[in-house]
């Protein structure tokens, strides 16, 4: 197991952000991204961390950045520590296996959801109008059924705390320009349809995820983090049965359990029990090491 590491405070470096995982710091021409141990749920930060987790997100999204350099270039410069500048190595053995250097590229102001099948807030919003995002889809679909084509569902990026909220296409076009949209779009589709398709030889299903890009030297790549656990629902592919929930290897886990609780989804976060803490924790080591053959 790696040291949990709950956030970075690294003396001499330049903490320009804290999200609900990463810690970023600025190095000038780059940027290191630090993945924490947290967890949030809600969008509220659970005060424990989760064992091996930055660990796990880090590699993943490592593993699934090298399948797509062919569909969209990514920002990752390296993830081996000693690739990363002097003023990083006095905290090596902190930044090794969770960290990555990555390009300084300007980010779209919206998340870029893809759907292939109706779960989680989808499947709410198909219940109440027949479509999601605005996008009319068949009637009688059930809960967790397979979609005939992926659908492209983008969203705002709320502050931290604040939930980020659904937009048609139309408005994301308004937000970033017509030629940016469709091109985050389209790279959305792809690479989607190309981490299902991997992941179904793993026995893996990947109901919908979320991507970032930013502008880089004029070019529209792919940042943050791609298909973990975080941004992604997973199922497994043998145990899949439409009509209700799925068993997951991501955080919904965590968010079942908080759901049993006579808690109003807000800070301050409840505690969490050690066995809720170590089943999330192996179920994200389990699709480390499903996707990407890695063992923790």
């Amino acid at each position: 197991m790696s040291q949990l590491i709950m956030q970075t405070d690294l003396p001499g470096l330049n903490l320009v952000a804290r999200g609900k995982v990463r810690d970023i710091y600025d190095l000038g021409e780059t940027l290191l991204m630090v993945t924490s141990d947290r967890i949030s749920a809600f969008d509220v930060i659970m005060n424990e961390p989760i064992p091996d987790k930055g660990f796990v997100l880090t590699q993943i999204s490592a593993f699934w950045f090298r399948q797509m350099e062919d569909i969209v270039k990514n920002h990752i410069i390296s993830t081996d520590v000693a690739d990363f500048p002097a003023v990083c190595q006095p905290y090596a053995d902190v930044l090794k296996g969770r960290s990555m250097l990555v390009k300084k590229a300007t980010p779209l102001p919206v998340e870029c959801i893809v759907r292939g099948y109706v779960s989680g807030s989808g499947w709410k919003d198909y219940k109440a109008t027949g479509s999601i995002s605005g996008i009319q889809l068949p009637a009688g679909l059930k809960e967790s059924d397979r979609l005939a084509e992926p659908i492209f569902t983008p969203s705002t990026k709320a502050e931290l705390g604040q939930h980020d909220e659904t937009i048609p296409f139309d408005k994301m076009v308004e937000i970033c320009g017509r030629e940016l949209a469709e091109k985050a779009r389209d790279y959305t589709i792809k690479i989607y349809c190309r981490a299902r398709d991997l992941a179904d030889k793993k026995g893996i299903i990947i109901a919908d995820t979320k991507f970032e890009f930013g502008v880089y030297d004029d070019e529209l790549i792919i940042i943050d983090e791609c298909m973990t656990p975080d941004s992604s629902r997973f199922w497994l592919k043998d145990e899949y049965l439409p009509g209700g929930p799925q068993p997951s290897f991501d955080k919904q886990f965590l968010r079942d359990y908080l759901e049993t609780l006579d808690w109003g989804k807000t800070a301050p976060a409840p505690a969490l029990p050690q066995h809720i803490l170590e089943k999330t924790a192996d179920k994200y080591r389990e699709a480390l090491y499903r996707i990407a053959g890695i063992s923790v």
